[in-house]
């Protein structure tokens, strides 16, 4: 995944997710508000078809921005790991109650 950093200071970051669009950065931003440490997250799209994401974040100064990014990915990582360990799981018994007949 490409990152483009446009600003960075002590509590704000501001970057670009080039390859992304409304579905991750929609998550990543949700789960950015839900840390007590972030004042402020948001992300904006300026054209639906070309536009590049551009995601904010403001933290209360207590921890940096990146910090609170690399928090915020993990457990996205550990949603889609649950998410996937699940959907396998039902295909396999889907597989086994119904086997295909050759």
């Amino acid at each position: 995944m490409e990152i483009r950093i446009v600003k960075e200071e002590e509590n704000v970051l501001e970057f670009e997710l080039p390859s992304e669009d409304h579905t991750f950065c929609n998550l990543l931003v949700n789960i950015l508000n839900k840390n007590p440490h972030v004042e402020f997250a948001a992300y904006k799209i300026e054209h639906p078809l070309v536009g590049v994401p551009r995601i904010y974040v403001r933290t209360d100064g207590s921890v940096k921005p990146r910090e609170v990014l690399v928090e915020a990915s993990k457990q996205i990582e550990s949603i889609y790991t649950v998410i996937k360990d699940n959907f396998i799981k039902s295909l396999n018994a889907k597989k086994k109650s119904n086997p295909r007949k050759s």
